[in-house]
């Protein structure tokens, strides 16, 4: 079987299942729960069909053993935080909230369900377009896979950064939110290392592509792209979404927006003098550090 049409054909029962389910459990959070392993599933099946295509399937193999990685990690961090235990991810609860009981069902079935698993089934396509030109793996693959692996290691540290002081903040230890370590450069660096992982992982099929003469365009720009693209877009509007909703309820939080880059980490910005006021030496201030979506 053609490997695209058996991921199309993963994807279509995935779909249908999270949105059966979201209807019988009355909760919206399916696609989180599976988000982190349907990537590994997809690219896996094109790795598996290059093996048995008899393939040069090296760059195909360590695709799929980069997304599993990821996959692994991504797993173990959602289920400590009780995302397999039946906990609705909050912001459906507000947008619920904020729609007609229709109106909520068509974004659950058209963006949270349909939207959110293209998307999946997007930015593993990569592996698709190395699936079709199998040339040797190369310098600039090994480049990329070590690049991937150390944009890993960083979400992995600012997850547990997180994790940390959350843990502190619930044994009295700790107050306010994050602001030191990783959090100290970027408001959300585990945001900007998950998005900087799949444009890497772009850039590995495009390798592929060029490798076996597609040139610039068509080669190492190709129409894989636009997963990484909608992913970025995605993390973006939910970031902002999730900073509308703490700045409104902890003015705090608005000064570590100023100081602080959203996304990029890069050095903080000086924080405004206040006269009168006593210079804060801690890490953390009134206002919650936003979960990751």
């Amino acid at each position: 079987m053609d490997p695209l049409l058996l991921v199309l054909l993963v994807f279509a029962a995935t779909c249908a299942f999270c949105w059966i389910a979201s209807l019988i459990t009355k909760d919206t959070s399916w696609v989180d729960r599976i988000w982190s392993i349907v990537p590994a599933v997809y690219v896996w099946i094109f790795a598996i069909a290059g093996i048995v295509d008899g393939q040069d399937a090296a760059r195909l193999i360590v695709m799929a053993v980069l997304v599993t990685a990821w996959a692994a990690r991504l797993t173990f961090n959602f289920a400590r935080k009780g995302g397999y235990t039946g906990m609705e991810d909050y912001r459906w609860a507000i947008l619920r909230g904020r729609m007609k009981p229709w109106q909520f069902q068509v974004f659950n079935l058209l963006f949270i369900v349909l939207y959110q698993n293209a998307l999946l089934v997007l930015i593993a396509l990569p592996a698709f377009i190395a699936w079709q030109n199998p040339a040797p793996f190369g310098v600039w693959d090994a480049i990329f896979a070590v690049v991937f692996a150390a944009f890993l290691v960083g979400e992995f540290v600012a997850d547990q950064q997180q994790w940390d002081f959350h843990q502190a903040k619930r044994a009295g230890r700790a107050e306010g939110f994050l602001t030191g370590g990783l959090f100290s450069w970027s408001r959300h660096p585990n945001f900007f290392f998950e998005q900087a992982q799949w444009w890497v992982f772009y850039a590995i099929g495009a390798t592929a592509a060029v490798a076996s003469g597609l040139g610039f365009w068509g080669g190492a720009i190709n129409w894989t792209i636009v997963g990484a693209i909608l992913l970025t877009i995605l993390f973006i509007g939910s970031t902002i979404f999730t900073e509308g909703i703490s700045s409104s309820k902890y003015p705090a939080y608005a000064e570590y927006k100023r100081t602080t880059s959203m996304l990029v980490p890069l050095p903080p910005r000086r924080a405004k003098a206040k006269s009168g006021a006593k210079k804060k030496t801690g890490k953390g201030a009134k206002a919650p550090t936003p979960e990751p979506a």
